[in-house]
C-alpha cells in the first residue's frame, strides 16, 4: 500500500496534524473545517447518513446512536440542490481568453490520447512531463503557459501546508533548469479533473457583451459605467450567476469530455445508450457540490449521485456501476441552482460588518459584508465596497481563509492582516492595500495608482494604470491586457504574526519570482508596460499597529541592490545628524532650525498624501468605534 501511495504523485496529502489550541488562528489545512465555526445544531433538522453499500438513511439529529432511523417516503421526497463550486471559476479560470487550441475539439482529442497512453503516465493521473508533451507538442502552447495551467490546478486541490513548504524548499534548492524539471516531474494531477479545469478556461470567452457593463452595490446585475478606457465590467470569476449559466450551457460537452471512447459515436458525441462511469462523476465533483433539503451539510456531487433516492432519477445502474448519460444530464439540470454561498447570496443576505466609518462631508457609505451562513466545507467570503478616505485595519477570524473582494475603494489605506485564501481588488484608486499571506491568488483589475503589499502564491493584474506591487511570490506575476506603468518591487514590510501566517497557508520565502513577470494577452511582447522599481526610489514600509508575534524583520530579507540603497540613505542621515551636532548652534538657532525642519516635513506630508494617512490613524471617538468581527 505504501508503494502504491507513492506512485500516485507528490501532490497526494498526508493526514492533517492534530488541531492546535483554539486560542490561536487555525491553519489553512486540507479541510477548511479547522478554522470554521460550525452552525449551531438544529435538533429538528434531518440528517442523511450514508450506509454500507452506498445506501442512505434519515436520522433525527440529537437522537444519539439509539435514535430512530427510517428510509421511508420522507427520504424519497428529499430535495437535492446542486451548484457550481466557488473556487474553480473564481481561482482556476484565468481572466483572459484562452488559446484557441484549448477549445472543445482539441480537448476531446487530448482526452482520447490520454486514455490511449495510460501506461505512459497519462491516465488516470497525468504527470507533468506528459502534460508538457501534450501542451507543447500537440496543442502548441508555450512551456511557460503549460506550467502555469498545471500549477494553478495543483493549487486548487486541498493541500497540507507543511507539504507545500517542503515542495517550495525542494524547488528553491534546484541549481539548474534540469534539476527543476526533475523535481516537477514528480507531480501529477487527476486527468479527468484537469480536462474540466482546461475546459473551464472558456468562461472568459462566453460573452463579451457584459464586458461593457459595470456593477453597483448590492445588486450584482445592476449596470454602471466603468472608468473610461477600461474594459472593466463585472468579473465573471466572481459572478455565480455566470457560473450557473456557463455550466447549463456547456454541461453536455463536459459530460462527453469525460466519457470513455467506446461510449462515443463516430462523431465523438454521446448516444442514447452512452454510460457515464462513476469515475467521471467523481471528476465532475471538482465543479459541482450540493446539499439535501437545505440541511447545511455540503456534499460533493458523486456522493449525492450515489444516494439511493436519486439513483432512479439519474439513471445509476448497479450492474454496470455507471449512469445513463441522458438521465444523468437531465437530473443535473433539474437540480442545478445558483450557489447559496456565492457573491449573490453574500450581497443580498450576507451579514453586514461595521468595520469602516462614514466620512463627514461625503454621501458615500462604505459597505462590508460576509457570508451569513458559514459551513466547514466552504471557504467564507468577505466583500467590501466604497471605503473612502480612511484607514481600515483588521486581523479577524472572519478573514481567516476567506475569499476577499475589494471594490471601488478610493484614497484609503486598508490592512487585512490575517491569512487569506484569495483577494480581488477592482476599480480602486489612490489607495494602499497591505495583505496578510494569500494562499492562492491576488488579482488586481481596473485600478489606478494603487499600491499592493503582499506575500501571495500568485499575482495577476489587468487594466491597471500607475500601480506598484511589493510582493513575495513563488510564481511569476501575470501581467494581462490593458496595463500601463506597472512597477514591481520586493516585499518590504512585516508584522509580528507574518511568518506564522505564512506557515499556515504554506508559503515560504523561496523561491521568489517577484521580478520575473509573465506577459499574457495582446501586450505579451511589450515589456515597456512594467518596470522594476529603481533602488533609489525604494523605501521600507512600516505597519503602524501593535500585535503579538515573533516576526521582527522582513521575511527573506531584501535583494542586495535595494539593501545597499537603504544603507547608503541611512549613512546620509547619520552624516546630516553629525553635521547638525557639530554646528554648535545657539538655543535660539536650534529652535529656529527645528521650526524650519518641521515646516518642510509638513509640506512633504501634504505633497505625498501621507498627511491623510497619519490623520486617519487617530483612533475614532468612543461612540463610533469600528465593530469587531
Amino acid at each position: 500500500m505504501a508503494a502504491a501511495g507513492r506512485q500516485r504523485g507528490d501532490e497526494e496529502e498526508a493526514p492533517p496534524p492534530p488541531r492546535p489550541p483554539a486560542s490561536r488562528l487555525q491553519p489553512i489545512a486540507a479541510r477548511p473545517a479547522r478554522f470554521r465555526r460550525r452552525p449551531p445544531a438544529n435538533p429538528r433538522r434531518t440528517l442523511h447518513r450514508r450506509l454500507a453499500g452506498g445506501q442512505w438513511e434519515a436520522c433525527s439529529e440529537g437522537s444519539g446512536r439509539g435514535g430512530r432511523c427510517t428510509a421511508g417516503p420522507a427520504v424519497m421526497a428529499a430535495a437535492v440542490a446542486l451548484w457550481v463550486r466557488t473556487e474553480p471559476p473564481l481561482l482556476g479560470a484565468l481572466p483572459v481568453p484562452p488559446p484557441a487550441r484549448l477549445g472543445r475539439p482539441y480537448l476531446r482529442k487530448m482526452a482520447a490520447y490520454a486514455r490511449r497512453r495510460a501506461a505512459e503516465g497519462c491516465f488516470p493521473r497525468l504527470r507533468w512531463p506528459r502534460w508538457r508533451h501534450i501542451a507543447c507538442g500537440k496543442l502548441r502552447l508555450g512551456s511557460g503557459l503549460a506550467w502555469l495551467y498545471f500549477q494553478r490546478f495543483l493549487r486548487l486541490r486541498p493541500a497540507w501546508p507543511p507539504r507545500s513548504l517542503r515542495r517550495a524548499e525542494a524547488e528553491a534548492a534546484c541549481g539548474s533548469a534540469e534539476d527543476l524539471e526533475r523535481e516537477r516531474s514528480k507531480l501529477s494531477v487527476d486527468t479527468l479533473q484537469f480536462l474540466l479545469f482546461l475546459y473551464l478556461q472558456q468562461l472568459s470567452r462566453v460573452s463579451l457583451r457584459t464586458a461593457l457593463r459595470g456593477e453597483q452595490w448590492p445588486s450584482p446585475a445592476a449596470a454602471a459605467p466603468g472608468p473610461a478606457g477600461k474594459g472593466a465590467g463585472q468579473s465573471k470569476n466572481w459572478n455565480d450567476q455566470d457560473h450557473h449559466a456557463f455550466l447549463l450551457a456547456h454541461l453536455s460537452d463536459m459530460l462527453e469530455l469525460l466519457l470513455e471512447p467506446e461510449q462515443l459515436s463516430a462523431s465523438s458525441h454521446a448516444t442514447s445508450n452512452s454510460l457515464v462511469s462513476c469515475e467521471a462523476v467523481c471528476a465532475l465533483s471538482f465543479l459541482i457540490e450540493g446539499t439535501v433539503d437545505g440541511s447545511g451539510t455540503v456534499y460533493p456531487l458523486h456522493k449525492l449521485a450515489l444516494w439511493q433516492p436519486c439513483q432512479g432519477k439519474n439513471g445509476y445502474s448497479k450492474s454496470d456501476n455507471a449512469f445513463s448519460f441522458r438521465k444523468l444530464e437531465s437530473w443535473l439540470r433539474s437540480c442545478l441552482t445558483t450557489n447559496p454561498f456565492g457573491m449573490t447570496a453574500c450581497l443580498r443576505s450576507g451579514k453586514k460588518l461595521a468595520w469602516a466609518q462614514q466620512v463627514e462631508g461625503t454621501t458615500r457609505r462604505a459597505k462590508i459584508a460576509c457570508n451569513s451562513r458559514v459551513v466547514p466545507e466552504v471557504f467564507p467570503m468577505v466583500i467590501m465596497s466604497q471605503v473612502y478616505k480612511q484607514t481600515l485595519a483588521k486581523s479577524s477570524d472572519t478573514l481567516v481563509g476567506a475569499h476577499v473582494r475589494i471594490h471601488r475603494c478610493n484614497e484609503s489605506f486598508i490592512y487585512l492582516l490575517s491569512p487569506l485564501r484569495s483577494v480581488t481588488i477592482e476599480k480602486c484608486r489612490n489607495s494602499t492595500f497591505v495583505l496578510g499571506p494569500v494562499q492562492v491568488s491576488v488579482h488586481v483589475h481596473s485600478c489606478d495608482n494603487v499600491k499592493v503589499i503582499a506575500v501571495c502564491y500568485s499575482l495577476s493584474l489587468s487594466s491597471t494604470t500607475g500601480c506598484t506591487f511589493h510582493v513575495l511570490t513563488p510564481t511569476q506575476p501575470l501581467i494581462l491586457a490593458g496595463n500601463q506603468a506597472v512597477s514591481l518591487a520586493p516585499f518590504h514590510t512585516h508584522y509580528p504574526m507574518l511568518e506564522d501566517h505564512m506557515a499556515r497557508v504554506g508559503l515560504a520565502t523561496l523561491p521568489n519570482y517577484w521580478d520575473s513577470p509573465m506577459l499574457l494577452g495582446k501586450e505579451s511582447s511589450d515589456t515597456s508596460v512594467f518596470r522594476l522599481l529603481p533602488p533609489l526610489d525604494f523605501y521600507t514600509f512600516v505597519i503602524p499597529f501593535e500585535m503579538e508575534g515573533d516576526t521582527t524583520e522582513i521575511p527573506g530579507g531584501l535583494p542586495h541592490a535595494y539593501q545597499k540603497a537603504l544603507s547608503q540613505r541611512e549613512q546620509k542621515v547619520q552624516i546630516w545628524q553629525k553635521m547638525v551636532k557639530e554646528a554648535c548652534l545657539s538655543k535660539d538657532q536650534r529652535k529656529q532650525f527645528q521650526m524650519l525642519v518641521e515646516s518642510k516635513f509638513y509640506e512633504w506630508l501634504i505633497q505625498t498624501g501621507n498627511r491623510q494617512q497619519l490623520d486617519s490613524l487617530v483612533p475614532p471617538a468612543v461612540g463610533s468605534k469600528q465593530a469587531a468581527g
